[in-house]
């Protein structure tokens, strides 16, 4: 055991803010990281450190603020404290206990950065809340820091809630994007709600359905701010937008139209040739564009096609469809002289006699507008899906959430 005594006895003089080790003088803030303490010795036994500190604050009583006050008791407080290196702290102080002249009642004295009847400081529950959001598991930082999983994880919990509170009252964004995913098989789909300008998460929603959406939309602070809103072709949220964003334009997403024109493209194909529907390599093929293919595979295409010449026609109008609907950030005459090239491709889709595509076109023309605004705005919901990805990875390392105010929390966080 080693201990190191400290006094004033000897130069360097020591001040309230100062410790002596040896013949260094060193800051006691600087070793604490909390001010208004003054060490008084430090021990050092079985690896760990014992920090014995005396706080030369100001005391007042926490009721009426009153100074006259009298010592009625002392005890000794030893709560965790960040360690040093390898080895963890222990902090020694002295409690007393205090009566009021002023008001007449009695407390025990409280200190900076300890709450009351907490066994370990306010900076040493931050530090694991921060490695545990950096990705550090739980029962990792339960064994370097000697304390349990469940402790690290309601640490954690009290660090998300402080967060959250920070960020409560946050306005809601200007250009918003709406989409679903899948939260639980017990409670089904959730919605999100994604800042496209700031990448990212301003809030998730319990439901996907207009009844379950409606009474958080219509509580919305700040709701008339929001000027553009992204999302896919869902009704009921396109109804939602309209009826509780009275100042927003609805722009459908790009990638949920490209994907809705593939899927009624390959369930068309299904019903002419159910076989080479089912081919990887030609599925492969199909969905990609023609210059983007090598000699070969073009090759390989017409082969097939002279099998089934109609395929042909279907692929070639996909692909002229795919391209016109994929241009971005066009002008208001631009987009004057594409509007009748899209809605003439509509009106061939409904007059095509395929089931399929006459679906497809009937889609495409109920969301006409949503789809010609697409063109003057670059935004999508790609960012939306890609915080889905980290979403799910949340529910992975979690191994799941049965209760959905933990979810929403942790995504808010740690995706906003």
């Amino acid at each position: 055991m080693r201990l190191y005594a400290i006094n004033g006895g000897r130069p360097p003089p020591l001040t309230d803010k100062t410790c002596c080790i040896g013949n260094v003088l060193i800051s006691s803030e600087a070793i604490l990281g909390l001010p208004g303490y003054q060490i008084t010795a430090i021990e050092e036994k079985d690896g760990r450190v014992k920090l014995s500190a005396r706080y030369t604050g100001p005391i007042a009583c926490p009721h009426c603020g009153g100074k006259r006050l009298r010592s009625k008791g002392r005890r000794t407080r030893r709560p965790r404290h960040e360690s040093w290196g390898l080895r963890h702290t222990i902090l020694e102080l002295e409690s007393r206990k205090w009566l009021c002249h002023q008001c007449g009642r009695s407390f025990w004295q409280r200190f900076p950065s300890i709450l009351p009847r907490k066994r370990s400081t306010e900076p040493l529950r931050r530090s694991v809340a921060v490695k545990h959001f950096d990705g550090i598991s739980r029962s990792r930082l339960g064994r370097r820091e000697a304390i349990g999983s469940a402790t690290v994880e309601r640490w954690f919990q009290d660090f998300l809630r402080l967060r959250a509170a920070e960020r409560r009252g946050a306005p809601c964004p200007r250009v918003l994007g709406i989409d679903e995913h899948f939260f639980s098989r017990r409670h089904g789909y959730a919605t999100t709600l994604c800042d496209l300008r700031g990448h990212r998460i301003f809030d998730v929603v319990l439901g996907r359905s207009q009844a379950a959406l409606e009474s958080y939309l219509k509580k919305l602070p700040g709701k008339e701010r929001v000027r553009v809103v992204c999302m896919d072709l869902s009704s009921p949220y396109r109804s939602l937008v309209r009826k509780c964003f009275p100042n927003a334009r609805i722009v459908a997403d790009r990638f949920h139209v490209i994907r809705l024109i593939n899927h009624h493209f390959l369930a068309c194909w299904r019903e002419i040739d159910p076989v080479g529907a089912r081919h990887r390599g030609l599925v492969s093929l199909m969905r990609r564009h023609r210059h983007k293919l090598k000699p070969e595979q073009v090759a390989r295409l017409e082969a097939y096609w002279a099998r089934f010449p109609v395929l042909r026609q279907i692929y070639a109008f996909k692909q002229r469809l795919c391209s016109l609907l994929l241009k971005k950030h066009r002008t208001r005459k631009q987009c004057a002289r594409l509007i009748p090239r899209f809605l003439k491709a509509v009106h061939q889709l409904r007059q095509s006699g395929l089931a399929q595509l006459v679906q497809l076109g009937e889609t495409l023309e109920a969301w006409s507008l949503e789809i010609a605004t697409m063109w003057r705005f670059t935004r999508n919901n790609g960012i939306t899906e890609g915080f889905h990805n980290k979403m799910e990875l949340l529910q992975r390392q979690a191994y799941g959430f049965r209760n959905f105010n933990n979810y929403r929390l942790r995504v808010r966080i740690m995706c906003g």
